[in-house]
């Protein structure tokens, strides 16, 4: 989902141009590879509730006329857990519920969870199936939200996500925000949630001053409100940030940067990295290392940034290691077909196995086609690469990190205490 989301933002606010794949016209978010769209984004976040960061100020917000509610979230009863100088929201969508019973998700691994998703609609009212059904959906979601209050964990409601757009511009306008506010503050009642991951893609020209002003709209009437944005990644070819980043920065807690699936066969490309930190070139342009500060020069608060990592990897047939010409080559699976879990299962080969210490990343390199997708090249994270990225985090004085998704991650065959190698790495990289 995140995959082409990223590409998504990249074309329509980054003014990218040539073969990059921010000239790509995909919507379609996950899945674009073949797996089952989901139809959710992913994968973006919030911080503890108010901004630790100290840096923004949000100010009083432009009057909208929506009501405002001052009510902080509902109160628990549950101790906060030890505070945190960072974030970790995992993102929960219930098409992938199977993936990981939520009697078994280790919120100790987490600050925050992200759960998805409610859909708005052109006349500003929801959608609240969570894609699964009306009945089903919201009690996953309301259960989901106990557990985590309970574990002292922060519960945001995923809003929107690929393949929305219709229904963000519609419910943003002018005509309908004020109502789409209030049915936005009613669900927020009837989940007992604490904020609102606003997942608006993909954001097209004309889009960027309903965007900021629904998000003012929604601080004026819930102060107290979580609101976490996703954003897309930039490459060194095409590194602009489009100011509304920076003026969204004002009024949100976090924007998270979806800095994985930063690979594709595209024009001018090698074979790279789903998620490189480092090591960026002119044929291999994206890394979070780039995407961070351009973020950061462009005037978002690194306080308020977060960077992302992908529970899943890129499948690549045709090329068998990073760093050569495509040719012919093609991710043939990622999202929602190569998560973590499988990959483990069907694709890992110690003999096959490298990391890059350039780009500080893992990769599978094989001379024939490997498992149901006979792949050649996999991209993924790993616990090693997990940890770099919290020590960049931690080092360059960022938020925090949002993972897409945790459920890609869990292994179900593992032994108890052993079926969540990624998240485990989150947490002792991050928290």
């Amino acid at each position: 989902m995140r995959r082409s989301l990223g590409l998504l933002l990249s074309l329509t606010l980054f003014g990218c141009s040539g073969d990059d794949p921010a000239t790509t016209t995909d919507d379609t978010g996950g899945g674009d590879d073949g797996a089952v769209d989901t139809g959710t984004t992913t994968d973006g976040t919030t911080d503890t509730g108010t901004p630790t960061d100290g840096a923004t100020d949000t100010g009083t917000p432009t009057d909208t006329g929506t009501p405002t509610d001052t009510g902080t979230p509902t109160d628990t009863g549950v101790d906060a857990p030890p505070a945190s100088t960072k974030w970790v929201m995992g993102y929960y969508v219930g098409y992938e519920r199977a993936l990981y019973p939520a009697a078994e998700i280790d919120f100790t691994a987490l600050t925050h969870l992200a759960i998805g998703r409610i859909v708005p609609k052109a006349d500003g009212t929801l959608n609240e199936n969570f894609d699964i059904d009306p009945t089903s959906g919201p009690a996953m979601a309301k259960d989901l939200v106990t557990r985590a209050h309970t574990a002292g964990r922060k519960a945001i409601l995923m809003i929107g996500g690929a393949g929305e757009h219709a229904g963000w511009v519609g419910a943003a306008s002018a005509a309908n925000r004020a109502g789409f506010v209030t049915r936005l503050l009613a669900a927020r009642d009837a989940y007992k949630a604490d904020g609102f991951d606003l997942d608006w893609e993909p954001i097209e020209a004309g889009d960027q001053a309903n965007f900021v002003a629904l998000a003012k709209a929604i601080r004026a009437a819930w102060p107290a409100a979580i609101l976490t944005v996703p954003a897309g990644w930039v490459t060194m070819n095409a590194p602009t940030v489009d100011p509304t980043w920076v003026e969204l920065a004002k009024t949100v807690d976090q924007v998270n940067l979806m800095t994985y699936g930063m690979a594709g066969a595209w024009g001018g490309w090698q074979s790279w990295h789903s998620s490189a930190l480092l090591g960026e070139s002119s044929s291999m342009p994206s890394s979070v290392d780039v995407s961070v500060k351009n973020y950061v020069k462009a005037g978002v608060p690194a306080a308020k940034l977060g960077v992302g990592i992908g529970f899943y990897g890129s499948c690549w047939r045709g090329v068998s290691a990073v760093r050569l010409p495509i040719g012919g080559a093609s991710i043939v699976a990622d999202d929602g077909t190569m998560s973590f879990s499988r990959i483990m299962a069907s694709y890992y080969d110690a003999a096959a196995y490298h990391y890059d210490a350039a780009a500080k990343a893992p990769w599978l390199g094989f001379a024939t086609g490997k498992g149901p997708s006979a792949c050649t090249l996999v991209t993924y994270e790993d616990e090693t690469s997990v940890a770099d990225k919290g020590k960049y985090v931690k080092d360059n004085a960022l938020g925090g990190t949002i993972i897409w998704t945790i459920g890609q991650g869990h292994v179900s065959t593992a032994p108890a205490g052993s079926k969540d190698p990624l998240l485990t790495a989150v947490k002792k990289a991050f928290l």
